[in-house]
């Protein structure tokens, strides 16, 4: 690596090291492309120098080599009239997490069908979350969609995205490799106990009844005797059954139990259950901006949520963000240059030439994120 100071940065040199503010906030990753736009991004926050890569990776230059910045094996990168980076995949390929997702999808419908009259097949199923955990670099809680999902597997679809998150956000909060794999099963079964519950009243599109909002709120009772057969399983995952909709200040569900009273696993998987439940495709509501959802979970972290548990997985799920291309609520496609570590679902945005400062333009939010 080699220290520039700013003046003698050009377009096309590689990062060498994380560029912070100095705040600490990460402005640019290591391993990108400087690109004419980093460079004014760069005089206006003042930065006096950074680390560079000693070979040059500019398109057209004799070594070329990691000029993709890191993109995928059949994609290419390419530089527009804006001197923004694009990534444009020439095949998509389908990822080794995505296929085991798929299979892992199945494998609990089948199981989730079957629950009434047989055991769970738990072995069966940690095998195949084993194998989908293998490939957990390829999964962003951010960005993950899972490919032509059927309207009505929503709920496994649900259920398994649940499992990854929650196992994902154990290891974020630092909790013991030997919980892992429960939080991970607490995540797939918090809702099996739907399935003692009248399916016309659980995909009812209108305002549920008094009484069907009672019969709704028993899943969880349900899903807890459902899991005290089940083999495998610790206690930590059945408690999270019976209480991911119980709140810190006692104003939840089926319990009214307070802080901690409620079990660990229980606090990581209603956060999971939350953004999944409005970030997916349901047949009576579309899928919502995953930074919205941020914001709402953030509100409930006062009151509701445990807000340290929500604070580690807005920071670490908006941590890597920066040249992820999105599109706002007023349609404009751009691309994030910048998160403040204070603020990350509110990003500055780069549009056709201009910044966008989502913390001062609080009219617009990030709508969609674009592959």
């Amino acid at each position: 690596m080699a220290l520039v100071t700013l003046s003698e940065v050009k377009p096309g040199l590689k990062l060498g090291s994380d560029v912070e503010t100095l705040r600490g906030n990460v402005l640019l990753q290591k391993g990108k492309i400087i690109l004419p736009k980093d460079i004014e991004v760069l005089k206006a926050f003042m930065i006096g120098h950074i680390d560079v890569e000693q070979e040059r990776t500019a398109a057209g230059s004799t070594n070329t080599k990691g000029a993709s910045g890191g993109t995928e094996a059949g994609s290419a990168t390419v530089i527009d009239k804006n001197g923004d980076q694009t990534t444009t995949i020439a095949s998509a390929p389908v990822t080794a997490f995505m296929e085991d997702y798929e299979k892992m999808v199945t494998l609990t419908k089948n199981a989730f069908l079957s629950s009434l009259a047989a055991e769970l097949p738990v072995y069966e199923l940690r095998t195949q979350l084993e194998a989908l955990f293998v490939h957990l670099k390829q999964y962003n809680v951010l960005t993950f969609s899972p490919r032509n999902m059927k309207e009505h597997d929503y709920v496994y679809h649900h259920a398994v995205l649940c499992a990854v998150t929650s196992y994902q956000l154990a290891q974020w909060i630092d909790l013991p490799a030997k919980d892992w794999m429960q939080v991970a099963f607490a995540g797939l079964f918090h809702d099996i106990g739907n399935n003692k519950v009248d399916p016309q009243i659980l995909q009812k599109p209108s305002s549920l009844t008094n009484d069907e909002q009672e019969e709704i709120r028993q899943h969880t009772k349900y899903g807890y005797q459902i899991l005290k057969q089940a083999k495998a399983i610790n206690e930590g995952a059945r408690l999270a059954a019976l209480q991911h909709h119980e709140k810190v200040d006692g104003s939840g569900y089926p319990l009214q139990l307070t802080g901690t009273q409620i079990h660990i696993y229980a606090k990581i998987v209603a956060i999971a259950d939350i953004f999944h439940a409005m970030t997916l495709e349901k047949i009576y509501r579309k899928a919502q901006s995953p930074y919205l959802v941020l914001e709402q979970i953030q509100s409930e972290a006062f009151g509701k949520l445990d807000p340290s548990i929500v604070s580690v997985f807005i920071q670490r799920s908006t941590r890597i963000h920066n040249g992820l291309r999105v599109r706002l609520s007023n349609n404009q496609i751009g691309k994030i240059i910048f998160s403040d570590r204070d603020h990350p679902t509110r990003p500055m945005v780069s549009v056709e030439g201009s910044i966008i400062n989502l913390m001062q333009q609080t009219q617009l939010y990030i709508q969609d994120i674009l592959a």
